[in-house]
């Protein structure tokens, strides 16, 4: 209990040599739809959905650090209307932010991750079946972010995901994530 007790003080003394954010968020996927009509079940657009999302951030002086951050759809969505699936996204970034104005920073970030897509179903006599679906994906993003009070910040964000081989899933390997954050920021000296 003594050493839970003593992490805030040495949190606060490791963040004082760089700046270190922690943000959560919630954003939408969008994507392009299949427009023919030579298939029977054409695959669906990975689009929709409220997906919350978590992420850390480490910017040195010089204005380069990393991220990662992880997202997920938080109400499972219906593959072709008739199977539950869920997708989560992760990813680690090489970060570089630099100020704009009095109160506005913006950050760019590249970097790699995954996606896991569970799909839920069940076999005829009921029993409960999962699968998942792995895949390796690029990214990229941009965040405009506004200091409100103090260390306190809300971040607009655009994050675009090339995630390859996901068109044996969904109608396109392209989805981009709109959304935004609001974080809490540990100053560098």
């Amino acid at each position: 209990m003594s050493v839970c007790a003593l992490l805030p003080f040495a949190f606060a003394t490791f963040a004082h040599s760089q700046q270190f954010d922690f943000a959560v968020g919630g954003g939408s996927l969008f994507s392009t739809s299949n427009i023919t009509a030579s298939q029977n079940y054409p695959l669906p657009a990975e689009k929709g959905g409220v997906y919350p999302s978590v992420s850390i951030e480490r910017v040195f002086k010089n204005h380069y650090g990393y991220s990662a951050e992880f997202a997920f759809r938080y109400d499972q969505g219906f593959y072709n209307s008739f199977q539950k699936f869920r997708p989560v996204i992760y990813d680690v970034n090489a970060v570089y932010e630099s100020r704009l104005a009095k109160k506005f920073n913006g950050e760019f970030a590249a970097g790699l991750g995954g996606q896991n897509t569970f799909f839920y179903g069940s076999c005829a006599s009921g029993c409960p079946t999962h699968l998942n679906s792995n895949r390796f994906l690029l990214h990229a993003g941009f965040g405009l972010r506004y200091s409100l009070f103090h260390r306190l910040f809300v971040r607009p964000e655009a994050n675009y995901y090339r995630i390859i081989n996901n068109a044996v899933d969904f109608h396109s390997d392209n989805v981009l994530r709109l959304g935004a954050s609001i974080g809490y920021t540990f100053p560098r000296d």
